[in-house]
């Protein structure tokens, strides 16, 4: 399970450090691409299978558009010795990073959020919503 909540920086050459925690869940081999919300998701391998297993299962006319979505911005990385991986601009640009992140787990992958975008979607009133779908889904 990938989880938690860490506010981090981007170094001057467009490197983060992965906490410990996440490291350690993510394991040697990540996969970076756009998520469907404003942010970059970080799967780790199995993950990215059953992923993109789920997205091959598709129709054909829905596939096109969302593979080009999500594999046109697919990179692979591996933390180097001091748990750092870099985010390519490409990425960064999409996600409107540029200093201050929060990494947060969720569940099966973690993401990355410029600081500001991640506070204005934890503070967008949206609990009273998480609330309703979760008591429909029956919790």
């Amino acid at each position: 399970m990938i989880s938690g909540e860490y506010k981090h920086n981007i170094d001057t050459k467009n490197r983060l450090i992965l906490p410990v925690k996440l490291r350690e869940a993510l394991g040697d081999n990540v996969i970076m691409t756009k998520s469907v919300d404003r942010c970059i998701a970080l799967y780790p391998s199995d993950s990215w299978a059953v992923f993109t297993d789920k997205i091959n299962a598709l129709p054909e006319m829905q596939l096109r558009k969302i593979k080009r979505y999500i594999y046109s911005s697919a990179v692979e990385a591996e933390p180097d010795s001091q748990g750092r991986i870099l985010l390519p601009l490409n990425l960064r640009v999409f996600a409107g990073i540029d200093k201050n992140v929060t990494v947060v787990g969720v569940g099966d992958h973690a993401e990355i959020w410029d600081d500001e975008l991640w506070n204005e979607e934890v503070n967008s009133g949206e609990g009273d919503d998480i609330a309703g779908q979760l008591i429909n889904l029956g919790f």
